[in-house]
């Protein structure tokens, strides 16, 4: 078993099925030190340019579902990508990363190995792609379906109403008004504001 294939065995566990081989050869072809690590509550997945004369690094957390690993994992490589071509003057999420990021999209769009839901989410998103896809809200929408969670079983901050308290992280909060993709809250015992995106899964108190 050669270096592509132990990749895409790994991936086996991570992505939709169809897609293993296919982001195997985009990340042998990288050059790249692609880790999948324990799941972050402030990002997703990275990208870092390794110590001197080492492989760049991509992170992606393992806890995702499979649709949401592999967009993870293509917003990060077009990251790789755009800095081989552009170096590290560029905006991160400016119009050579939104190129290059549409570039790795579309094949999967086009492969016609998506849900039908997923495929039109997406299609609709490369025409005005945001930095991450938590921002494009009915992306967000879409992959939160996918969840191994029980729908049912998770609250979202959009889904209770204003001035209800809720606990997140350890902390309590009052729900505030939506300030575009996020909602301003209260931390209840300091008073200090937050902004907590209104896809946040929270507690009831």
């Amino acid at each position: 078993m050669n270096k592509l294939e132990k990749f895409a065995l790994t991936l086996h566990r991570f992505v939709p099925d169809g897609f293993q081989y296919h982001l195997a050869q985009l990340i042998v072809a990288a050059q790249v030190k692609f880790k999948i690590v324990n799941g972050r509550k402030t990002k997703l997945g990275d990208f870092r340019i390794g110590p001197m004369y080492q492989l760049p690094i991509i992170t992606v957390n393992g806890d995702l579902n499979k649709y949401a690993f592999l967009i993870t994992a293509l917003h990060e490589l077009a990251h790789l990508n755009t800095f081989k071509k552009f170096g590290s003057g560029i905006s991160p999420h400016g119009l050579e990363w939104k190129n290059e990021y549409r570039n790795l999209l579309l094949p999967i769009i086009y492969s016609k190995n998506l849900p039908k839901d997923l495929e039109d989410a997406l299609l609709k998103s490369v025409t005005k792609i945001k930095a991450a896809s938590c921002s494009d809200i009915q992306l967000s929408r879409v992959l939160q379906k996918y969840d191994k969670e029980s729908k049912d079983a998770t609250i979202h901050l959009e889904d209770i109403t204003e001035g209800l308290t809720f606990s997140i992280n350890g902390k309590c909060f009052t729900k505030g008004k939506l300030r575009r993709s996020r909602y301003l809250c209260y931390e209840i015992i300091t008073n200090r504001p937050y902004l907590i995106h209104r896809f946040a899964k929270i507690k009831i108190t």
